[in-house]
């Protein structure tokens, strides 16, 4: 099968190349597909006809997203709907990758598929509208929500990660702030793309989540970071309040995948044994550069 492959260069995309590397596939960055021109995507899916479009492509710098709305939903929600028209025209699968923090974090247990969102920013509203978009034009759509996303093409510059932000720092010798009323499930980029692969072959389109398990704070995550790496910097945590991100995050966004459930397939590894994997593969690549 082709599979054509958008952001192709970026920390998911990186991981997903590995994980269908047996597939026919197409790996496009932003300098080959500019993906708010539709007539560029529609032309490009028309070109090489694959039969699964993996979409990894967003406008996520969510702070900015506040003072850029037109640049949110033309890319995260416009984008994605031309892309979805396009795929229906060719009779392909669409994947297109969606946020936690479309749920507005008030209540304190997982959040499942099913349960209502109630985004708190424009980043947020914006990957929503676009989730509605797909499901609206196309029929075989995966959505998939994850959480906390790190990987390794983020060591290699390629937008950065939590990990690499918090390694840099203690590095640097600076103190270190971190949220600590900000809940998640830190997900490596790597299960999310091998856990994927094995849904797509399901056929059972559809919304789902797909994250490591367990739950931790954003300074807890740092703090696993450091003792993983067996780094002691200074390490402080701090309020989402005192922290005064110009975007408003949810207090609680960890994903129940409820859905990947119920076939079967959920098995991913909990968030410290996942990152543990994580930190040994990024010294093994170290070793080799």
């Amino acid at each position: 099968m082709t599979t054509l492959l958008i952001g192709a260069n970026g920390q998911l995309g990186s991981e997903l190349r590995q994980a269908f590397d047996d597939h026919d596939l197409v790996p496009l960055t932003h300098a080959d597909l500019e993906l708010t021109d539709s007539a560029q995507v529609r032309d490009a899916l028309h070109k090489y006809r694959p039969g699964l479009i993996l979409n990894t492509a967003a406008y996520h710098r969510v702070d900015e997203c506040e003072d850029h709305p037109e640049r949110s939903f033309a890319v995260n929600a416009l984008a994605v709907r031309d892309l979805a028209i396009a795929a229906k025209e060719i009779g392909a699968v669409l994947v297109h990758f969606s946020t936690d923090y479309v749920f507005d974090g008030r209540q304190r247990r997982p959040y499942r598929e099913v349960d209502p969102p109630g985004p708190l920013s424009v980043y947020a509203t914006s990957k929503l509208a676009g989730e509605y978009l797909a499901r609206a034009v196309l029929d075989r759509h995966f959505i998939v929500r994850s959480c906390g996303l790190y990987g390794l093409a983020g060591s290699r510059g390629k937008g950065g990660n939590f990990v690499e932000t918090m390694l840099r720092l203690a590095k640097e010798e600076r103190e270190i702030r971190v949220v600590g009323d900000q809940i998640l499930t830190p997900t490596s980029a790597k299960e999310l793309a091998r856990k994927l692969r094995q849904l797509v072959e399901t056929d059972a389109y559809g919304l789902y989540h797909i994250t490591n398990s367990g739950e931790c704070s954003w300074y807890q995550f740092a703090a696993a970071i450091f003792e993983l790496t067996h780094l002691r910097p200074l390490l402080a945590e701090t309020t989402s309040a005192a922290y005064g991100a110009r975007a408003t995050r949810p207090a609680y966004s960890v994903l129940d995948n409820a859905n990947l459930r119920s076939l079967g397939l959920d098995d991913l590894n909990d968030w410290r044994d996942a990152l543990a994997d994580y930190l040994d593969e990024r010294s093994r690549t170290q070793l080799r550069t």
